[in-house]
């Protein structure tokens, strides 16, 4: 796992898919994280149109620039949905926050291989990651 977190965090452009109401939501966190490592972030929701100035996409065929993770943030039947439409827009790395896997959706990016990772949290592997490098 440790060399798929690597990879993960060595790309550039995340999308981040979940509730950004407030500062005490988990995307919301990971937003704000990734933006402060120097990632481009492009924040998904689908009843917002910006967070604090920066343009929320309604889903991730919107975002048209190329996404090289996807880090979902969502209740596992929502997270399905989402999977399904990375499959289509070709999107390899999907990251599974705490709280939002399933067997189910575990099994989805296996079985169109898709490099998932799940059962924790990008937040504290990015800030391991840029420590050590």
């Amino acid at each position: 796992m440790e060399n798929l977190v690597k990879d993960f965090l060595n790309q550039k452009r995340f999308a981040v898919i979940g509730s950004f109401r407030n500062e005490s939501k988990y995307a919301y966190k990971i937003l704000k994280t990734l933006l402060s490592k120097g990632y481009e972030v492009y924040p998904v929701n689908p009843r917002l149109n910006d967070i604090e100035g920066i343009k929320c996409y309604k889903n991730i065929s919107d975002i048209q620039y190329s996404v090289d993770v996807v880090n979902i943030v969502t209740p596992p039947l929502i997270t399905e949905s989402i999977l399904k439409e990375c499959l289509r827009k070709g999107i390899k790395r999907i990251w599974l926050q705490p709280g939002a896997e399933n067997q189910a959706a575990i099994k989805f990016c296996q079985d169109n291989n898709m490099k998932v990772i799940y059962g924790i949290c990008v937040m504290l592997e990015s800030l391991k990651e840029k420590e050590i490098l």
